[in-house]
């Protein structure tokens, strides 16, 4: 199961088990890219974090989600597959010269959630914290950092090459909504914001759609990824996250093919 399906039904199944067995903290790992999103993976992220914030209140788990920037040295990071197209002689990709992105390390990751699980329920729970990841970097930039700390030269011993934004990609990511309330915590680097709990009825309505895409309704549990349309899964997306952007110039629905494959 790909990870486009995991961030609402995976997460939708460890919160509901937190729930039934009594667990004393949930913390949701989430994402930058779940702010206004433009892709299937940032719609799901934020359909996630509605469904954790849609519990919270509702078992004696204290439920909290955590906002990652791009994690350094992390499995979909870019440092391994610029060592990757260094080991080969190069080009070094990027995809455009503005794009911009926040970035922590592994040790601040942890660090994160760990000291989420300490500070939720401060607000009433559903709290969304971040770590405060000071200015955003350019992508460009960080690739020629990389080539000069491998005792090399950008663009005279390897290449810098820009591929283009691709589908539901943005060129800068947001961290919080403008209708999330910042709160401050003990720790210096981590911002804690409160935002509103979905409306009840509207969540269920859009758990049974998502229900009805995947193929759950017919009670069996079967899967109808395959069947589902590029206009049926924007519908219900759009639906359940009405913020969602769609880039300019797009002509596919981004993380629909993973979808398919899903099953």
């Amino acid at each position: 199961m790909l990870r486009s399906e995991n961030n609402f039904y995976g997460t939708r199944s460890i919160a509901d088990a937190a729930c039934k067995v009594g667990a004393g903290r949930f913390v949701m790992i989430s994402s930058d890219k779940a702010v206004r999103p433009s892709s299937v993976m940032g719609a799901t992220k934020r359909l996630a974090e509605l469904y954790t914030q849609y519990l919270t209140g509702r078992s004696d788990t204290v439920f909290s989600m955590v906002r990652f920037g791009n994690v350094l040295g992390s499995a979909c990071s870019v440092l391994p597959i610029w060592s990757e197209q260094l080991s080969r002689g190069g080009p070094i990709t990027v995809t455009h010269p503005g794009m911009t992105r926040y970035f922590m390390t592994i040790p601040e990751a942890a660090g994160l959630v760990i000291q989420s699980a300490v500070y939720a329920g401060g607000a009433g729970g559903g709290e969304v914290f971040l770590l405060d990841m000071g200015q955003p970097i350019r992508i460009v930039e960080l690739a020629e950092r990389f080539v000069r700390s491998q005792g090399m030269q950008p663009g005279y011993d390897i290449a810098i090459e820009f591929t283009g934004i691709r589908p539901g990609e943005k060129l800068f990511e947001e961290l919080a909504y403008e209708s999330e309330e910042m709160i401050p915590t003990p720790h210096p680097s981590v911002r804690m914001w409160k935002t509103a709990r979905p409306d009840a009825m509207r969540m269920r309505h859009v758990i049974a759609a998502f229900d009805r895409l995947r193929g759950y309704a017919d009670g069996k549990g079967r899967h109808h990824w395959q069947d589902v349309t590029r206009d049926q899964l924007l519908e219900v997306l759009h639906s359940a996250v009405p913020e969602m952007v769609r880039p300019a110039g797009e002509t596919a629905v981004p993380g629909v093919s993973e979808l398919r494959k899903a099953v």
